[in-house]
């Protein structure tokens, strides 16, 4: 049987070098669609993916253009929409690389809520910024007139933040899980996922503003659907120590209890590779299973075992 994986794409792998048009992000959405292409003869494959870059761009857009006869849409449903762009991106990629090889695969993309805690820490200390920046003036008025919290920004200005959960559950999950089973690659749980809650009394589902993890959500989405592997694609082949310093070292072949010891040594930042690694961390953590984190150029030899950063028990 063939090993089922989730592949986690940064939402800034698919607009580099600040390429915000969406001819330019297709151009690279190309490249991911050959490589997964490449690979579903030996896999069953779920494709997770971020947004940042993108749900940043689509409230902008809506803040800018907002009015009384057409107001903006709030942050849960700009996730919903990103979720739709890039998956029609993606999935449009992998139907093309497959029709270059003379082939045909059914590739579907489903707009995916993810359950949060409602009383999640994290809503009491927004971190995530999001949108554009501001001065203070008005942020400030903004935040009177809108309810957010607004920070200053490393310098560049003020933006809006909003918390960010972790996931607890995937609503469309057994959906995911028929459709890879039948052979279908699937495109779930974009961005994080459209964050909701459940009601404390009639336990009904209702959106709310938030911005969950790609990793984490992604990590959730390969425990949730049996999977084998959980891959966080990012823009470097492994996880380094010293990662830039002269003293750069490759993490190769490793556990979860090393990589742990890394994180309280405070090699890893939160902005950065920290996610990646804790979901892989957690991913790993049950025997038999394997998390891996490397670049979209190594993908196949690091799922093969040869390269990337491979943990496991």
């Amino acid at each position: 049987m063939k090993k089922r994986i989730v592949l986690a794409l940064g939402g800034n792998a698919l607009q580099k070098n600040g390429e915000a048009s969406a001819e330019a992000q297709k151009k690279i959405a190309i490249e991911v669609g050959n490589k997964v292409a490449e690979l579903a003869n030996k896999y069953e494959i779920i494709i997770a993916h971020g947004n940042g870059p993108q749900v940043g761009n689509i409230l902008i857009h809506e803040e800018t253009a907002s009015s009384d006869k057409a107001p903006a849409m709030p942050l849960e449903t700009a996730v919903a929409m990103s979720q739709g762009q890039i998956g029609y991106w993606l999935t449009q990629a992998i139907n093309n690389a497959f029709a270059k090889l003379g082939k045909r695969k059914t590739v579907v993309t489903i707009i995916s809520q993810v359950v949060v805690n409602r009383n999640d820490p994290a809503f009491s200390n927004p971190t995530k910024p999001i949108g554009q920046f501001y001065s203070e003036k008005e942020a400030k008025t903004l935040a009177r007139e809108k309810g957010w919290t607004v920070k200053e920004d490393a310098g560049r200005g003020w933006r809006r933040v909003v918390a960010s959960p972790k996931p607890i559950d995937i609503i469309e999950k057994n959906s995911i899980k028929d459709l890879v089973s039948d052979g279908t690659i699937v495109i779930a749980a974009g961005g994080g996922g459209i964050p909701v809650y459940r009601t404390k009394i009639l336990k009904r589902l209702k959106g709310i503003d938030a911005v969950i993890d790609k990793d984490y959500a992604a990590e959730k989405l390969a425990e949730l659907t049996n999977s084998d592997i959980f891959v966080s694609v990012t823009a470097v082949p492994n996880v380094y120590i010293n990662y830039g310093l002269p003293n750069q070292e490759a993490i190769t072949k490793t556990t979860p209890q090393e990589i742990n010891r890394l994180i309280k040594y405070g090699y890893f930042k939160s902005g950065s590779m920290l996610p990646k690694v804790e979901a892989a961390i957690k991913f790993a953590s049950k025997a038999g299973r394997v998390g891996i984190i490397t670049d979209i150029d190594h993908l196949a030899e690091a799922l093969e075992g040869k390269t990337g950063t491979i943990i496991a028990k």
